[in-house]
C-alpha cells in the first residue's frame, strides 16, 4: 500500500473531491465556454447579420466542444504534453457518444483517461507511443462503452427537472434559482453543472435568475465597500470572490439567496422566460452578460438540446425583453440591497463584511 501511495504521489494523481470536482469541472466549464458558448454567440450575429463567414467560424468552435473540455481537463489535472494532446481525441468521441449528455461523459471518461495517461506518463523508453497509445484506448474504449448510459441518465435527470419546472413553476423557480445560484458562488462550476444536465426552456430561465441575483446582487450591494471595480469585477465577471466574505460571516449570502428565491419564481410564473441557448448560458448569469446572451440567441436560433425539449424560434416581444431586464438586472439590482439592509439593521451584516480582498 505504501507504494502505491508513493506511486500516486510522484505520479501526481490526487483521488480527491476538490481535484476533480472543482477543478476538473471549473476547467471543463472554460474549455466549454471557449468553444460551444462563443461558437454559439459568433454564428448566431452570423446568421442575423448575413454574414456565412462569421457562422462558419462559430460552427467550427462549436465542433471542437468535445476536444476543448478533455483538453481542459486534462490541464486542471496537470496532465504530462502529451496525455492533453491526446485526450483531444478522447474528447472528441466521448461527447459525440454521450449525445445531449457529452459533457458529462467527457467529464467523467477524459478524468479517468488523463490518469491513465499520467500514469504510463515516462515509464517505457517509447513514451512517445505508450502514453498516447494508452490515454486515447482507455478514452475512446470508455467512450464506446459508457458514454451512451452516461448521455441518456443526464437527459433524463435533465428533462425530469424541465418537466418539473413545467408542472410546478413557482417551487421549481424557487429551487433551480437558488440552488444554481449558490453553485454559481461557490468554488464549483454552476455553468458546467447547466451544461450537463442540458438546462433550457423554463428551467433554465430560473437558473440564470438566481445566477444574476447572485451576481448583480453582491455587486451592487458591496458598491459602497468595493466602488466601480467591485461592480465590474462581481456583476460582469464572478460572484465567487465573495468566498472568502461567506466563509468568515455566512450571513452575508442571505441577501442574494433571498432575492433569487424571488426572482426565480417570477422568471417562471410571471414572464415565462425561457433560456433556450446553449445550456451552459443557463449558469453564466451576467459573467460577460453571457447569460442575458443565451436567453437571445434561445429566441432566434433555439440550441440543439432546446429544440430537442420542443423549443421554437420566436420573435421577442418588448414584455419578453422586459422580463429578461427585469430577472437579469434591475430586480437584483433593487431587492439585494433592500434585503441586506434588513440584514444590516439586524446585526447579521457589519460594515466591511464585503470588502473584497
Amino acid at each position: 500500500m505504501a507504494d502505491v501511495r508513493s506511486f500516486l504521489k510522484r505520479k501526481n494523481i490526487e483521488f480527491s473531491a476538490r481535484r476533480y470536482g472543482i477543478d476538473a469541472l471549473g476547467a471543463m466549464a472554460q474549455g466549454l465556454f471557449c468553444s460551444l458558448l462563443i461558437g454559439t454567440i459568433v454564428r448566431t450575429l452570423g446568421q442575423q447579420l448575413g454574414m456565412p463567414f462569421l457562422s462558419d467560424i462559430g460552427s467550427y468552435a462549436m465542433a471542437v466542444s468535445g476536444s476543448a473540455m478533455a483538453v481542459a481537463i486534462g490541464c486542471a489535472l496537470q496532465a504530462p504534453p502529451m496525455v492533453i494532446f491526446s485526450l483531444a481525441a478522447v474528447g472528441w468521441a466521448a461527447n459525440a457518444e454521450g449525445g445531449a449528455g457529452g459533457p458529462l461523459a467527457v467529464l467523467i471518461i477524459a478524468i479517468v483517461a488523463a490518469e491513465c495517461g499520467k500514469a504510463v506518463s515516462k515509464e517505457t523508453k517509447v513514451d512517445i507511443l505508450v502514453t498516447p497509445a494508452v490515454t486515447i484506448l482507455v478514452g475512446v474504449a470508455l467512450s464506446k462503452w459508457i458514454a451512451p448510459p452516461i448521455g441518456t441518465a443526464a437527459q433524463a435527470f435533465g428533462l425530469v427537472i424541465d418537466e418539473a419546472t413545467k408542472l410546478q413553476p413557482f417551487l421549481m423557480g424557487v429551487a433551480v434559482s437558488v440552488l444554481v445560484g449558490v453553485a454559481l458562488t461557490l468554488p464549483i462550476s454552476s455553468a458546467a453543472i447547466c451544461s450537463v444536465l442540458g438546462l433550457t426552456g423554463l428551467a433554465g430561465g430560473a437558473a440564470l435568475a438566481g445566477c444574476c441575483a447572485q451576481m448583480v446582487g453582491f455587486a451592487v450591494m458591496s458598491f459602497r465597500e468595493n466602488g466601480w471595480g467591485g461592480l465590474v469585477s462581481q456583476g460582469l465577471g464572478t460572484s465567487m470572490l465573495q468566498m472568502p466574505n461567506i466563509v468568515k460571516n455566512p450571513r452575508v449570502w442571505t441577501a442574494p439567496i433571498v432575492t433569487s428565491a424571488i426572482t426565480g419564481p417570477v422568471a417562471t410564473c410571471v414572464f415565462r422566460l425561457e433560456m433556450n441557448g446553449a445550456p451552459i448560458n443557463s449558469g453564466m448569469g451576467t459573467c460577460g452578460l453571457c447569460g442575458p446572451i443565451g436567453v437571445w440567441t434561445g429566441w432566434l436560433a433555439p440550441s440543439e438540446d432546446a429544440l430537442a425539449r420542443g423549443a421554437a424560434a420566436i420573435s421577442p416581444t418588448p414584455f419578453d425583453w422586459l422580463g429578461l431586464l427585469l430577472i437579469a438586472i434591475v430586480l437584483p439590482a433593487a431587492l439585494c440591497p433592500l434585503v441586506n439592509l434588513l440584514c444590516r439593521k439586524l446585526g447579521w451584516v457589519r460594515d466591511g463584511d464585503l470588502t473584497l480582498r
